[in-house]
């Protein structure tokens, strides 16, 4: 086990590495439980490093059994060596290679980084300090090699043995069972983008031709049986590959593309050069075993690491520190290919939903921190919300500041400045400033400070002047180790709607820095006026989520019903509706403040309820709107908005309360309407994942769920029948849902005949445990325990484990934060349990806890206890001692 207490790592201590590596050529000879890897480093001493430095390599649980200098056995008074570094102490200060052997265990390798064997599979997982579990190196991003491996094992334990790069040699070894594979990746890459695979695996392949002509062989490989389910998932990657030419101007760069799927992994995926390895939940997908949901996150994802081949492989991190300039980056890419594949406003509202549900609690807790941390002791644990969802609205702000030219300009200098090169954030910024000769000195502070911006705007219209002016006043909250901010330079783009629905001229009064119709706030407190303005109008701010801010306006709450009807903006337009659902929820939780919506809701008034039931019934009816953008009006904010909105003071139960009844009296108001979506969107032929025809499932369902929350028997006999006569997972799940959360008399009897339909398939039985954990009564605590015993459960695998336990921690609020602190203690009995298997799961689990603090007294103590006790237990890993000490601290 690793030092529980880690040096912190600064970014102001940066300095160049002392030796570079120009070539690795690999020689891995995998075995199940002794594996052997001989590894040649060509190193030469940096010119920016120490003068005379040793050279000092990272390992991790390394058995090291030789070391030779050019050839030359090195004796043991040349070097120093410990499981978790090897220093040469005097080496020559000229190119030199080291030649390292070191034996590894791989099917002992719970952990799921280095190199693993795990359900029959050798796999690799190097980001972000993975490497150093394979051979001793400079474990770090700005040292880039060319890299060649050549990986050998029983043929027929493992006939298929991938590598980066090229395949340039392969055959049998004479006179053995074994077989060889040797791979070339000629793009000097970090040492975090290494992979290889070997193992019994079935392969699909498709043919791509780039731009400018060259082939370019396509594989998928997946466990024997699964490849009929890999097509969706090729179909996403070609569509990946030509979008990125068409749009970024970026081509690959290989002779072959692979993708591998496996079982056991602890991220969604990894962009390896030229061999991409995926957890297989966001590969494979049949209609009969994964949802329109899933079907949309494979193909997110499988653009998402592609993506990665330009920003983050041929372009990678000068540190852990700039991580945002990958993952940020590369997130803000996917969300523009799902937005052109799909409903651009559709996927703008899903992905803002994401960023409040996870990123903003993340900013308003004691795990904050900036886009690029200054400070961590454990890099795994900062692959958080904040650098990729908030990273990617940084991005997307660039954009909405420089328009659609000026943001390309900007991507294509850095492309051409920085390809082959471990760059920086002020490198990135740098480029679009160049391009477009503009000062984004204030815009960095983005990537430097935390915390979500409050930013107030109040409109005022005066009718003498036929003026309109909104006062703008930005606010910085205290985070932690950043108890001061400064102003940031804030893009807000507006919308004045008029009387008629129609959005009025923007004519900016002299004096103030309005750029058509984005507002650029960079002061603590600005006015902005519009002159020409006839009658007052209704301001529609911050239009398509321009700035990642909490927004609050003077707004009344007959100008958002007038946008949740009329505002042309569409994102404003369910925002609107939202904004006065959240109002009236917080309102029924008995935790309004005065002079809020809130407050004003509690204050007087059914008939406003009454009047956004009304809007919603509007959006039903409207058939000019698309039906996912439907579906996605109709749905109430989540249990967690109304917990950040109230702020302190939170009490699950009564925010279920809240919402559960809201739910039922739109159920009960909204039934012809719902009932009309339901019959006009029926199944009219098979079963496609389509956009268009998933937006109509959609809303079909949703209606559905809105008229069994009124618990009428009815309503639960069409769930039921809905259930019954499915013809694809996700009518078939979605109806399992409802009966769930709405049907206990037939509950158990469905969930049980959904598990005997598909017991033998762990992807679909993930979504069997995570619909049980989510369950918001008081049972469901045993359930959970009850199926940690069960057959399809395993601590030993991360998808079961966040199925399960994750569900339970994340979405299962009234359950997990128990008065009686049950539900904390056995997530914390759980984060103890797996740290001493695999710390990385362990430390992501225990995120659940990241509100603790704004629970009311009684939770919040049962939740201080919950971390103390897992502050206290023995040997913690560096990934849950980090999490636990900041989340007290």
């Amino acid at each position: 086990m690793r030092d529980a207490d880690p040096q912190p790592v600064r970014l102001t201590d940066y300095r160049p590495p002392d030796w570079l590596v120009d070539t690795v050529d690999l020689d891995v000879r995998l075995h199940p439980q002794a594996t052997r890897v001989v590894a040649r480093l060509g190193m030469r001493p940096n010119p920016l490093g120490r003068p005379g430095a040793p050279i000092v390599l990272d390992g991790d649980e390394l058995e090291l059994k030789s070391v030779a200098l050019d050839g030359a056995p090195l004796a043991g008074a040349g070097y120093a060596a410990t499981p978790s570094s090897l220093t040469i102490l005097a080496p020559p200060q000229e190119p030199l290679v080291l030649t390292i052997e070191t034996v590894l265990d791989p099917s002992a390798n719970t952990k799921l980084m280095g190199l693993y064997c795990s359900s029959g599979t050798y796999c690799t997982q190097c980001e972000a300090e993975g490497f150093r579990r394979i051979t001793y190196f400079p474990d770090r991003p700005d040292v880039l090699a060319v890299y060649t491996t050549r990986i050998e094992a029983e043929r027929e334990e493992a006939p298929v043995l991938l590598g980066n790069g090229n395949k340039v040699e392969s055959g049998d070894i004479e006179g053995t069972t074994r077989h060889f594979a040797v791979w070339h990746d000629p793009w000097p890459k970090p040492c975090y983008l290494f992979a290889l695979v070997g193992g019994k695996l079935d392969r699909i392949t498709e043919p791509f031709v780039t731009a400018t002509g060259k082939e370019v062989e396509l594989g998928i490989y997946v466990e024997p049986g699964k490849a009929a389910r890999a097509g969706y998932a090729m179909d996403a990657l070609k569509r990946s590959m030509r979008w990125d030419e068409e749009v970024f101007g970026c081509e690959y760069d290989l002779d072959v593309f692979n993708i591998v799927a496996v079982a056991d992994f602890n991220m969604g995926a990894m962009e390896n050069k030229g061999l991409n390895v995926f957890n297989d939940k966001y590969v494979l997908a049949s209609p009969e075993t994964a949802t329109d949901a899933d079907y949309a996150n494979i193909e997110a994802i499988i653009a998402h690491e592609y993506f990665h081949n330009w920003t983050g492989n041929r372009i990678t991190c000068r540190d852990w520190f700039q991580l945002c300039l990958k993952e940020g980056l590369t997130v803000f890419r996917d969300q523009e290919f799902s937005s052109d594949q799909r409903s651009r406003p559709v996927k703008r509202i899903a992905d803002v939903r994401l960023l409040k549900s996870h990123q903003f609690a993340e900013d308003a807790g004691p795990l904050a921190h900036p886009v690029r941390p200054a400070t961590y002791r454990e890099i795994n644990n900062f692959y958080t919300a904040t650098v990729y969802e908030k990273g990617a609205e940084v991005v997307r702000m660039l954009k909405t500041l420089l328009g659609e030219e000026g943001f390309r300009a900007g991507m294509d200098l850095y492309f051409d400045r920085h390809d082959g090169q471990a760059a920086t954030v002020e490198e990135f910024l740098t480029c679009f400033a160049d391009a477009n000769g503009a000062d984004l000195s204030q815009f960095a502070l983005w990537y430097a400070q935390s915390g979500t911006p409050q930013v107030e705007v109040n409109g005022h219209w005066d009718a003498a002047a036929r003026s309109y002016r909104l006062d703008v006043r930005q606010t910085q909250v205290p985070t932690p180790g950043q108890p001061d901010k400064q102003p940031m330079l804030i893009p807000l783009a507006l919308g004045l709607v008029g009387a008629d629905g129609r959005d009025l001229p923007l004519v900016p009064d002299d004096g103030t820095n309005a750029a058509g119709s984005v507002l650029v706030v960079s002061r603590p407190e600005q006015s902005f006026v519009f002159r020409d303005v006839e009658a007052r109008p209704v301001p529609s701010i911050n239009r398509g989520f321009s700035a990642p801010v909490k927004l609050t306006t003077n707004l009344a709450s007959e100008d958002l019903l007038f946008l949740a009807r009329h505002d042309t903006d569409p994102f404003n337009r369910f925002e609107a509706g939202q904004t006065l659902a959240l109002a009236h929820l917080v309102s029924a939780s008995g935790l309004a403040p005065e002079k809020t919506l809130a407050g004003a809701l509690a204050a007087g008034g059914t008939a406003l309820v009454e009047a956004l039931i009304e809007a919603l019934g509007a959006s039903l009816e409207d058939e000019t709107l698309d039906p996912a953008f439907i579906a996605q009006v109709l749905s109430v904010p989540s249990e967690g908005d109304i917990a950040r909105e109230i702020g302190s003071e939170v009490d699950p139960d009564a925010i279920h309360a809240a919402r559960r009844s809201l739910r039922r009296a739109l159920g009960e108001a909204l039934r012809p309407g719902l009932e009309r979506a339901y019959g006009r969107h029926a199944p009219d032929g098979a079963y496609s994942p389509d956009a268009v025809s998933a937006g109509r499932r959609a809303l079909r369902n949703a209606a559905l769920e809105l008229m069994a929350s009124t618990g009428e028997a009815a309503d639960i006999a069409r769930a039921l029948a809905h259930f019954e006569t499915a013809d694809n997972m996700t009518d078939r799940f979605f109806a399992l849902s409802v009966l769930a959360h709405h049907a206990p008399a037939e509950r158990d009897a469905a969930l049980d005949a959904f598990y005997q339909r598909f017991r033998d398939d762990p992807l679909v039985i993930d979504k069997w445990l995570a619909l049980q954990a989510q369950i918001a009564e008081p049972e469901t605590l045993e359930r959970v325990r009850e199926l940690t015993r069960h057959p399809a459960f395993s601590m030993g695998n991360p998808n079961r484990v966040r199925a399960l336990i994750g569900n339970f921690a994340a979405a299962n609020q009234t359950q997990f934060h128990r008065p009686d602190g049950a539900g904390h203690l056995f997530v914390a009995d759980a984060v103890l349990e797996l740290d001493r298997r695999n710390p990385q799961v362990a430390a992501r689990l225990l995120g659940a806890f990241k509100s603790w603090r704004s629970l009311e007294p009684t939770r919040r103590g049962s939740a201080e206890r919950a971390l103390r006790r897992i502050a206290d237990g023995p040997g913690l890993s560096p990934d849950v001692s980090d999490i636990v000490a900041r989340s007290l601290g």
